[in-house]
């Protein structure tokens, strides 16, 4: 589905869900939520754990308890990083992860709104002044794509991008190889089975760029790493990590 096309049905159906649905929280079903706030109240918010320090500096993973000072996590020293650093707005737990996965493989698109603005809300509209200049969505491979009718890795990204006013690029990586579903492998097998995942696409879009990568939920970091490492070899001067969930390892 073109990208004009799936931005002209997702304008259409909040207009059909005004008079559809009321405006009630789709998640709890008992307070007033509009279209506008993905049909999640401010009460349900609540429930989200957003990610706080101590984290792992490189990949953002959080950890419980008293930690002074930056620290690496065992997850990311004995793997080469690609990315200079990741970092997460919440943890991929309850509410979060439920809403994800109705979003993204129920098509309950009237959630968007809600789950970008949870990503824009913690990287803050200040990507521009960190040095950051271009934006690109984790590609899906067309299969999938053609299956789910839309990537919602792309569809933050185009929300991230407006609120930062930086220029979304789609196409600078392409998905070369279909993938199982990485949610019940191990480390390992998550980078083993993104090894050959991604390639170039567009290089010149991405030479000298410093990127932001965007994708719905980060857990080891395979997917990500695998991409940036292509960018990098495209020509990127650097490229950092965000997503809406953070998995959380341990």
């Amino acid at each position: 589905m073109r990208v004009e096309a799936l931005q002209s049905l997702l304008g259409g159906l909040n207009t059909a869900l005004s008079f559809v649905y009321p405006e009630v929280c789709q998640y709890c079903g008992q307070q007033r939520a509009t279209p506008d706030e993905g049909y999640v109240c401010q009460r349900c918010w609540k429930n989200l754990r957003f990610i706080r320090p101590p984290y792992c500096e490189r990949c953002g993973l959080p950890y419980e308890g008293a930690i002074d000072g930056t620290f690496r996590c065992s997850n990311c020293a004995d793997v080469e990083l690609h990315f200079v650093r990741a970092r997460s707005a919440v943890a991929a737990e309850g509410m979060a992860l439920e809403i994800l996965h109705r979003w993204k493989y129920g098509r309950q698109l009237w959630f968007e709104p809600f789950l970008a603005g949870v990503l824009i809300q913690e990287t803050g509209t200040n990507l521009r002044d960190e040095g950051w200049n271009l934006i690109v969505p984790v590609p899906l491979h067309p299969l999938k794509q053609h299956e789910r009718e839309f990537n919602q890795s792309a569809n933050l990204a185009r929300r991230l991008g407006t609120a930062n006013s930086l220029p979304v690029c789609e196409d600078a990586v392409r998905r070369v190889e279909p993938t199982c579903v990485q949610a019940s492998l191990s480390r390992d097998e998550r980078q083993k089975n993104v090894r050959r995942a991604f390639g170039p696409a567009n290089a010149e879009a991405v030479r000298d760029r410093s990127i932001v990568l965007v994708d719905d939920v980060l857990t080891t970091g395979a997917t990500t790493n695998a991409c940036a490492k292509v960018l990098l070899g495209a020509g990127a001067a650097e490229v950092c990590v965000w997503t809406v969930a953070r998995g959380l390892l341990h």
